[in-house]
């Protein structure tokens, strides 16, 4: 049995998550951004589906991407420099996230980012910790992410395409982008071959936790919440 949150309760200690189905903390309480604030500081995260209370995560292993591990592949570094696209910041988030519950899962039936989610993380967008990264073509949005932000530390949430390889351009830039301002690591929560084919690999719980306490410490150099800047867009690939 997992324990059911009333009001503001805190979260049980993590070393109390389900090994099946792996990560299952807790149930209940609101999602708001207090609360999802500690919950990320905690290495935990919310995922469940409409019609369920809101489920609390914190799996073991993690999956993660550490940014010099990102794999570039030939055919997406040909991809990216092609000048036929464009890579904005924090320019249409609440687009991105509709698209993303938009999107079709393998496996899934429905969505997981719900209206609660998407308002959750509307407020935390307001609050310059939540960002999107966007990929255009000819003014149209084709594809992006979106996820949370806390000191130099990225919490990856979801990412969609409409066309290809527009997910896999917009994710490149924002391992760029995360370089740039001294993110350390990317929290991609559970395993996937998507995720696996891009350099993410997975690390125990605990080691996790420690690297996470570390960076959520550090400011990014650009100083700290905000919108991402990035005088518009990101331009196109070079290098």
């Amino acid at each position: 049995m997992i324990p059911w949150l009333e009001g503001d309760a805190p979260f049980p200690p993590l070393e109390q998550a389900l090994e099946e189905p792996n990560g299952l903390l807790a149930a209940g309480g609101e999602l708001s951004a207090p609360r999802l604030l500690r919950a990320y500081r905690q290495g935990i995260f919310p995922w469940f589906s409409e019609h369920q209370p809101v489920l609390w995560w914190s799996p073991d292993p993690r999956m993660v991407l550490f940014p010099e591990e990102f794999r570039l592949t030939r055919s997406l570094q040909k991809t990216l420099r092609n000048a036929d696209y464009q890579v904005r910041l924090d320019s249409a988030f609440h687009q991105v996230i509709a698209a993303c519950a938009q999107t079709p899962r393998p496996g899934q039936d429905g969505t997981w980012i719900t209206d609660e989610i998407r308002h959750a993380y509307g407020a935390l967008h307001e609050l310059g910790l939540a960002h999107s990264v966007e990929t255009w073509v000819e003014g149209e949005l084709v594809g992006g992410l979106y996820g949370v932000a806390l000191g130099c530390m990225f919490y990856g949430e979801s990412m969609f395409a409409r066309r290809r390889d527009a997910s896999k351009i917009a994710f490149a830039h924002l391992v760029r982008y995360l370089q740039q301002e001294g993110f350390a690591m990317i929290d991609c929560q559970m395993k996937t071959g998507h995720l696996a084919s891009l350099g993410a690999r997975e690390i125990p719980r605990r080691d996790f936790i420690a690297r996470l306490q570390e960076l959520i410490a550090l400011p990014p150099r650009s100083g700290g919440r905000g919108p991402w800047q990035s005088d518009g867009a990101c331009g196109s690939w070079k290098g």
